[in-house]
C-alpha cells in the first residue's frame, strides 16, 4: 500500500475518478437537465485539478516550474469559480 501512495498511483487514481465523475455531471445536466450547469462547474473542477497535478508532480520529483505552474492553474480556477459564485 505504500508503494501504491509513493509513487503517485493514488493520485493517478483519483485524476481518472474525477475526469468521470466530470463526464457523467455533464451527461446529467445535458440529458436529464438535472444538476449544476457545466459553466458552473468547469472552474471548480479545474482547481481540484491542478492540485492534484501539483500533488503528482511533487511525487515524481519534477522541477519546481512544473509545481507553480499546476499550483498557478489551481488559483485561477479557484478565483473564477469564486467570481462566478458572487456574480
Amino acid at each position: 500500500m505504500n508503494e501504491f501512495f509513493a509513487s503517485g498511483l493514488a493520485v493517478d487514481l483519483v485524476l481518472m475518478l474525477m475526469a468521470a465523475e466530470a463526464v457523467l455531471l455533464f451527461a446529467v445536466h445535458r440529458y436529464a437537465g438535472r444538476g449544476p450547469p457545466p459553466a458552473d462547474l468547469i472552474a471548480n473542477l479545474l482547481s481540484g485539478f491542478c492540485l492534484l497535478l501539483a500533488l503528482r508532480a511533487a511525487i515524481a520529483g519534477a522541477a519546481w516550474p512544473w509545481l507553480a505552474l499546476a499550483l498557478s492553474g489551481s488559483l485561477v480556477g479557484h478565483l473564477v469559480d469564486l467570481k462566478r459564485r458572487w456574480a
